[in-house]
């Protein structure tokens, strides 16, 4: 599913990161200047891509031979509106393309594109998302394909953890948030549900290793490591002088991903055999830290 086409690691001439004031993107443009890539990192500040002019601006920003990495996203994508909106954000970045010599595109999906399955999640699995946010991240992925004929990368995070996370979305973050001010946290039934979560440091050291390699095709951005909410809660808790209580509370619908959504991290092995995977009570323990200290 991934193909390196540098046999080793190389500087490209120029990355140019949309979405750089982001969560991922920030990260991502941390990784990459310490790589020592020149990167000109765009926020909405400065190409806001759903304005009429944003394909012709990204177009004048885009030299020969970059390397153009997608981000930007309103994210989670809940309704038609935001995936209109998201799907005109791709076109645009597609019609600045058609006028560039760029000479790499990696875009950041979600794992929101896969099937619920019983069995752990590849890059071979069936892409059939089931909400409107795995839906947007499928139909930028088909439109970029489309209308990029040269090396295309895919990376499909799945719930990615860390310091500055603008989301607040249940799990790692929001437990955090909860344990640090003091405040209880109220699980969704027990926490039972199994799921995947990935450092934020981590996605960034993969999207900038795929960056220096030229990769093409699709690569989940996963720890392979599987934990429930309620183990989460408990451990982000204890990271902290005050206790907090951790409680249950009864589900109003159906539990997600039918309790297990999980990932088989092998293709990362394979494809950057040196590169290590953060286990969650480690990236956990380094978010607390770090919280710490600012």
């Amino acid at each position: 599913m991934l193909a390196h086409l540098l046999t080793a690691p190389e500087t490209p001439t120029r990355a140019v990161v949309l979405g750089a004031a982001g969560f991922l993107g920030a990260a991502s443009v941390r990784h990459l200047k310490a790589a020592g890539v020149e990167t000109l990192p765009l926020g909405r500040a400065e190409i806001d891509l759903v304005s009429p002019g944003a394909a012709a601006a990204l177009r004048n920003r885009l030299r020969p031979g970059d390397t153009l990495i997608f981000v930007s996203a309103r994210a989670p994508c809940r309704n038609p509106e935001m995936l209109v909106e998201n799907v005109r954000m791709a076109e645009a970045v597609c019609t600045a393309i058609h006028g560039a010599d760029i000479g790499h595109l990696l875009y950041v999906s979600s794992d929101a594109v896969y099937k619920d399955s019983a069995e752990p999640i590849s890059e071979s699995s069936c892409a059939e998302p089931g909400s409107p946010h795995g839906a947007m991240h499928l139909a930028r992925e088909v439109l970029l394909r489309s209308e990029f004929a040269g090396p295309l990368a895919i990376l499909r995070p799945t719930l990615a953890y860390g310091l500055d996370d603008p989301h607040d979305g249940y799990g790692p973050n929001r437990f955090r948030r909860l344990a640090s001010s003091g405040k209880a946290i109220v699980l969704f039934g027990d926490g039972e549900e199994l799921r995947d979560h990935i450092y934020i440091e981590d996605v960034a050291a993969l999207l900038c290793q795929l960056v220096l390699r030229r990769s093409a095709g699709v690569l989940n951005a996963v720890s392979g490591d599987v934990a429930s909410f309620r183990e989460i809660a408990e451990f982000t808790a204890s990271q902290f002088t005050k206790r907090v209580s951790i409680s249950s509370s009864p589900r109003t619908g159906p539990i997600p991903h039918n309790g297990y959504r999980c990932f088989d991290a092998s293709a990362i092995r394979r494809a950057f055999p040196g590169l290590r995977m953060t286990p969650w009570r480690e990236g956990i323990a380094s978010t607390c830290v770090a919280l710490a200290k600012r």
